[in-house]
């Protein structure tokens, strides 16, 4: 989640626990900074831009290092609060809490989280919230401002932060009862439209959980429908787009290919831009300007070669006619996503007439 969210979510928590022992307001500061922690590992130097997208929020989002942290940070916190060295196991425990639920919250989006580092070490990321949803941060930020006002705990206080975090707690489990409904219905959209995928993945639409992006995927193949739990006027429109898995045949066991596809669970697609081989997460992003797209090859005389990866950002991210769009989605309304429907009438297949080859560096070949 954005780095508000996890400030205000980590000041809920800690105020619920020591509010009572310290004050709302040094709580409230005191969470809010741990709350903060686990992202500092951005500033973790990695090799190239590959490796900065797949490993970050990785062991430092990990609860059990941060069952390890805990008893650390909470004898650093018994020794700066008088009101908390009688209560050792409160302050290890409210510390654990913080920390972890920012790493849960992490894992509740797309981008995921290595939440159970080293023990299993895929990231874990659900995708049934975006990284910004207002109806989830806004409670809780009032109830922190409310907090921070307070220089005494009160039972009206505590009732206030009770209420936030159960109110965001339980709309977190109803986006991923929602995710799982939104699946179920797409499965149905698509097998009507004789258009089957082999695996289909629901993912909250930017800041709400009425309308979802659900993404059916085939070996050569993706499609996306906007699915909004609103629509009563017929199946969403469908926009199909090729994976072209004739320009990553080449590609498949190097480092960058590798590390994209386990990361994106499969979720990916390879393009050809000006002779650039450019893999994409499919998860994040619209088509066809995805928030991580990489260039992992070159292709020159019909033979893909690999090259140091390098991140590409040439295509926006939102096109002009988006916000209009995403307006009349959430509302229920039919709608065609301009930039989509360019990009599925321009994508022809680029294989080539004949064969593609591998270059120096790369294994495999395919024909076009």
């Amino acid at each position: 989640m954005d780095s508000i969210t996890q400030f205000v979510l980590g000041a809920a928590v800690s105020t619920a626990c020591l509010g009572n022992k310290i004050g709302p307001r040094k709580a409230a500061l005191v969470g809010g900074l741990l709350g903060t922690l686990p992202d500092l590992d951005v500033f973790i130097p990695f090799d190239d831009p590959i490796d900065s997208f797949v490993y970050h929020r990785g062991w430092t989002h990990s609860v059990f290092v941060h069952a390890l942290a805990a008893p650390v940070i909470g004898e650093v916190l018994m020794r700066l609060f008088k009101g908390l060295r009688e209560h050792r196991w409160l302050t290890w425990s409210a510390v654990f809490l913080v920390l972890s639920t920012h790493a849960i919250i992490d894992a509740m989006t797309v981008y995921g989280t290595r939440i159970f580092w080293p023990v299993y070490p895929d990231p874990v990321g659900v995708g049934s919230v975006f990284i910004i949803d207002p109806v989830y941060s806004v409670p809780l930020i009032i109830v922190v401002i409310y907090a921070l006002c307070k220089k005494t705990w009160t039972t009206r206080l505590r009732n206030w932060v009770a209420g936030a975090l159960m109110f965001t707690t339980a709309y977190l489990g109803v986006s991923a009862v929602l995710q799982q409904y939104v699946q179920a219905q797409a499965r149905e959209v698509f097998q009507n439209e004789g258009t089957e995928p082999e695996t289909v993945y629901a993912i909250a639409a930017p800041f709400n959980i009425l309308l979802w992006k659900v993404i059916g995927l085939r070996q050569d193949q993706y499609q996306n429908l906007y699915y909004s739990l609103l629509d009563s006027d017929g199946p969403p429109e469908i926009y199909k787009h090729p994976r072209h898995p004739e320009l990553s045949a080449c590609l498949q066991n190097t480092p960058a290919y590798k590390k994209l596809a386990w990361f994106s669970r499969g979720f990916f697609r390879t393009e050809l831009v000006d002779q650039k081989v450019i893999m994409s997460d499919l998860r994040m992003g619209l088509t066809p300007g995805y928030a991580f797209r990489f260039v992992v090859g070159q292709l020159e005389q019909q033979e893909v070669r690999p090259v140091a990866p390098q991140r590409d950002a040439a295509l926006g991210r939102i096109d002009e006619d988006d916000w209009a769009w995403f307006v009349e989605r959430i509302q229920g309304h039919p709608s065609v996503r301009n930039a989509e429907a360019r990009s599925e009438t321009s994508e022809g297949l680029v294989k080539a007439s004949v064969e593609l080859t591998c270059g120096s560096g790369a294994t495999g070949a395919v024909s076009g």
